[in-house]
């Protein structure tokens, strides 16, 4: 079993980390071709055009292999999780149906038009087209995070014991989720940091070939004032980000702080070594053998109080610990006495069902309800599985932070330059830097989903369903299969599609 769970875990993120090779791309890159060719159709200067064709072609390689990917991704919760997709297969379908009936069929239509329809239609509609094809992409991308963003916060159904599947009471609860809009925002203002590295590296190695300098120096004047406003809304989206998971998800908030003892008015680690030593519940041991803090940062980012109580690993596991509305949070061993009752009493109640008991259905409904918040602590067998990787979680943030933040002092030197009119070729650091920020940006990007995936171990659904309890009944070794040959089957499509891409770039405007 526990071979079963690695090997699907695994799997998952193979998938998960190929597809999101290609997605920030498409997302950011999208925005700055539709500024591009937005500029062609006001100007009428055929330079722009030429500029917008050749950055489309970036766009489409990377596009077509997404798709690819995305849906291979998708497929996986009916094979490798199939009890999770009977738990909620009511709920998470509808998003991703949505996703694949409007947006998707949105991009394939425009898609073609924008790639096809240079000849074939107005100036005015194929803008359109393209502007249309970026936002069907940027609508995809929300119903696929509605529908992580409700498994982070599951919210707007009730669970049905009859069928034993969770069933959506209220739409607009699960599409308007705080967590599930903050993290579309957070998300797509990300990549379009992505997609504005991704200009700016290929445009930086024009400027050094000394290739195409005038298209170069045009596409870095778009990317740049772009990226800043990428960057901006993402930090300002993360703020967001951060405040939302104190509230909904504090264990991961203490995973990524490395934070194992609460405090008042908490600091906010901005560098930092955690300490391999370091056990849950040990009040001797310092968790962080280096550290630099700023004050008081923690505890207002995640509830806007800088004299906030911020609980930590124990805390949380403890229960017991200052919140600010006054109420008593539950230790970890009662939210597990708490879903054991919840557990049994759906067992009772199936039971007694099926002997027309009405008087035990109805004591076990009750017993049901009035635990079933706690329902996936019924199956956790102890306190230390309720704990995250800390340190990947912690250094993954750290990695995502500071990484990310320095994208705007990077994109803010490349428009000032433009604004000075200061020459990019007598700084070839600044374009060697250019380039060197696309690999990074890729990294900051997949840090992110680390934290957010990795930090909310062991849900799979928030307290209602462990990863362990959601896959299906299969064999180790046929997922292993799987797995290698995913491995294989998206480094082959991988190194394709880089080999057309160099050789389009080589190519040049």
């Amino acid at each position: 079993m526990e071979d079963l769970i690695l090997w699907s875990r695994a799997q998952f993120a193979l998938t998960a980390i190929y597809h999101w090779l290609f997605v920030p791309l498409t997302l950011g890159l999208g925005v700055i071709i539709g500024i591009m060719e937005t500029a062609y159709y006001r100007s009428g200067k055929e330079q722009w055009k030429q500029i917008t064709k050749f950055w489309m072609k970036i766009f489409g390689i990377n596009f077509a292999i997404g798709v690819a990917t995305g849906i291979i991704l998708e497929f996986q919760f009916g094979t490798n999780w199939s009890n999770y997709s009977w738990f909620v297969g009511d709920i998470f379908g509808a998003p991703l149906a949505i996703e694949g009936i409007l947006a998707f069929f949105m991009e394939s239509t425009f898609i073609a038009i924008m790639f096809f329809g240079w000849n074939k239609v107005s100036k005015g509609f194929h803008l359109a087209s393209t502007w249309l094809t970026v936002f069907g992409a940027s609508i995809s991308a929300l119903w696929i995070l509605v529908a992580n963003g409700w498994m982070q916060y599951p919210i707007g159904m009730t669970f049905n014991p009859d069928t034993v599947r969770n069933e959506m009471t209220d739409f607009w609860a699960v599409a308007l989720s705080p967590i599930a809009i903050n993290k579309f925002f957070h998300t797509v203002t990300s990549c379009w940091v992505v997609g504005s590295a991704a200009c700016i590296g290929i445009s930086s190695w024009f400027l050094l070939k000394n290739r195409h300098t005038e298209m170069a120096k045009k596409s870095i004047m778009i990317a740049a004032p772009f990226g800043i406003i990428g960057i901006l809304l993402t930090i300002y989206t993360g703020d967001g980000s951060a405040y939302q998971v104190a509230q909904k998800q504090p264990m991961k908030l203490a995973a990524m702080e490395g934070l194992y003892q609460g405090t008042t008015k908490a600091p906010l680690v901005a560098v930092g070594i955690l300490n391999p030593h370091e056990k849950v519940m040990n009040n001797e041991a310092k968790p962080l053998s280096f550290e630099i803090k700023i004050p008081y940062i923690l505890s207002f980012l995640g509830y806007r109080d800088v004299n906030a109580f911020v609980p930590g690993i124990n805390d949380l596991l403890k229960g017991g610990y200052p919140t600010q509305d006054g109420s008593t949070p539950l230790s970890a061993k009662q939210k597990m006495e708490s879903g054991t009752l919840a557990v049994k009493a759906l067992s009772e109640y199936k039971l007694a069902k099926r002997e027309n008991n009405t008087y035990v259905q109805e004591k076990s409904l009750q017993t049901l309800k009035a635990n079933y918040s706690n329902f996936g602590y019924g199956f956790i067998k102890d306190e230390s599985q309720l704990v995250p990787n800390v340190a990947l979680t912690f250094y993954a943030f750290r990695f995502m932070v500071i990484f990310g933040s320095a994208f705007l002092l990077l994109f803010s030197l490349l428009t000032y330059f433009n604004f000075k009119k200061i020459s990019y070729e007598r700084y070839r650091w600044l374009l060697y830097s250019g380039i060197i920020g696309i690999p990074v940006a890729y990294l900051v990007s997949q840090s992110g989903w680390i934290v957010a995936e990795v930090g909310r171990q062991p849900w799979v659904i928030q307290d209602l369903m462990p990863t362990f309890s959601a896959v299906s009944s299969l064999e180790a070794s046929s997922v292993i299969t799987t797995f290698v040959i995913f491995c294989v089957l998206f480094t082959v499509l991988l190194i394709a599609e880089l080999s057309i891409m160099f050789k389009q770039i080589k190519k040049g405007f």
